[in-house]
């Protein structure tokens, strides 16, 4: 009986810290919905390009692994590059919203912070209630801009063949 009990605690603590969770939606669903879910196969988030004018987020795009998303948004702004580092992770993503995305400001696991967009609107932060577990991909909705999104957390190396233990 009191293995039963053990081996039932350990399966449920278990479970519990590989599931994925998220946070968001942040901003308003309107425009075209996209989710990057199955761009977490080609590996951990390596990078991101974010455009952004003098109002608010107008795209984004990540790169998995070695393979860029689909770039999701609008053309207007400039738009900047950030690399991470190996081992390098995003923990928590900071941002200002209102029907649209302002802010983005992704902060590192080695405690870089990345900040596109400007200070203005309703502030959110994200992170994931699960230790050990990182931003895996982002979904949302878009046009001319970001007009929402939402964080997705996980293991860095979950449904990934080919992402270093």
């Amino acid at each position: 009986m009191w293995l039963w009990i053990l081996v039932s605690v350990c399966a449920i603590t278990a479970a519990q810290q590989r599931r994925p969770s998220h946070s968001g939606e942040h901003g308003s669903p309107d425009g075209e919905r996209f989710s990057q879910s199955a761009n977490k196969l080609d590996g951990q988030i390596t990078a991101l390009r974010v455009r952004s004018n003098r109002r608010y987020i107008s795209g984004i795009q990540v790169r998995y692994g070695a393979k860029w998303s689909k770039y999701r948004g609008g053309k207007s702004g400039d738009q900047k590059e950030i690399l991470l580092n190996p081992g390098e992770h995003i923990s928590q993503v900071k941002g200002k919203n209102t029907s649209v995305i302002h802010q983005l400001v992704f902060i590192t696991n080695k405690g870089q912070e990345f900040s596109f967009g400007k200070d203005i609107g309703t502030a959110f932060n994200s992170s994931s209630p699960i230790p050990d577990t990182y931003l895996r991909y982002i979904s949302g909705s878009s046009d001319t801009g970001i007009n929402a999104i939402s964080f997705h957390w996980d293991n860095p190396n979950s449904n990934c063949d080919h992402c270093e233990e």
